[in-house]
């Protein structure tokens, strides 16, 4: 483990740093302040790697959201908010005498010179895409030394991580098995497998069925869904997540129709509020065209 960083060489204020010190230095040593058990923040304190998941997923969401809404600034702050999330990480690691940040930066920069020998070493590649199974080739021969290490047999699925979101998961499942030949040869094929899914959560909709066929069937309609949107190239996220913005546009402009009709959505039927959803998608395609 790379030697831990001790808060008693810490300035006693980070912007106290010199200021030819790398910037990261400055982000660690605030990060071993607020995690100080006695003068450190409570929260920050309180926080253990479980804790902290759901919000380093959700700060890469909002990287996410910066580069759709081609939003520089934004980006640029919520890239630190990601970093603060790594650090924060191997803070505790550190704590737990697991491994530091260096130990983090050296495995990732140990990666990237084994992956691209092309680049670092003697060899080449054709393309773009031959780089791409080079590192395909990589990544699995990773995944095969991992498995033997654990003294069992490799798959060809090792590796897809359990808490990616579920359509992104299902993908890469999905990708993985196409690679020997475990695929549909046309999107028409998947597009009868949905109607042959749909049609089996149909039969589950009546009352006696027990909700956990439901919840079966429509997890088999949602991977088959994901399945064409792999075919088409399509990333089944970044649909979802323009239709949800699609959505509450929308739904935000219903409204305000309402609002000036002296009403809201609380006193407006389901008639009403389907009328002005059709005015707001009008509108839309109004603007759209006279671009």
């Amino acid at each position: 483990m790379s030697s831990s960083r001790s808060n008693a060489t810490l300035p006693s204020h980070p912007r106290a740093a010199a200021c030819d010190e790398p910037a990261i230095n400055r982000l660690l040593a605030i990060m071993a302040r607020l995690r100080d058990p006695e003068t450190g923040c409570p929260w920050d304190v309180q926080q253990d790697f479980a804790s902290i998941a759901r919000y380093t997923i959700e700060e890469a969401y909002e990287v996410a959201e910066a580069i759709a809404d081609d939003d520089m600034p934004s980006l640029c702050d919520e890239l630190g908010d990601l970093l603060l999330q790594v650090v924060f990480h191997a803070r505790i690691a550190e704590e737990r005498g697991l491994f530091a940040f260096d130990d983090v930066v050296a495995a990732i920069s140990d990666k990237m010179l084994r992956r691209h020998p092309h680049v670092f070493g003697e060899a080449s590649v054709a393309d773009a895409a031959a780089q791409t199974r080079r590192w395909e080739d990589h990544k699995a021969e990773e995944r095969a030394a991992k498995a033997a290490a654990q003294g069992r047999a490799p798959s060809i699925l090792d590796g897809v991580t359990v808490g990616l979101p579920s359509l992104t998961r299902a993908v890469k499942l999905q990708n993985r098995a196409a690679r020997v030949g475990f695929d549909w040869a046309r999107a028409s094929e998947i597009l009868d497998k949905i109607e042959e899914e749909i049609r089996e959560l149909r039969a589950e909709l009546t009352p006696e069925r027990p909700a956990a066929r439901r919840e079966d069937e429509l997890g088999d309609v949602l991977f088959a869904i994901a399945n064409l949107a792999r075919r088409l190239d399509i990333d089944p996220e970044t649909a979802a997540r323009s239709t949800n913005a699609k959505f509450e546009r929308r739904f935000r402009r219903i409204e305000a129709l309402l609002v000036e009709q002296g009403r809201s959505a609380t006193d407006a039927s389901l008639d009403d509020m389907e009328a002005l959803w059709q005015v707001a998608k009008a509108e839309e395609k109004t603007d759209t065209s006279s671009r």
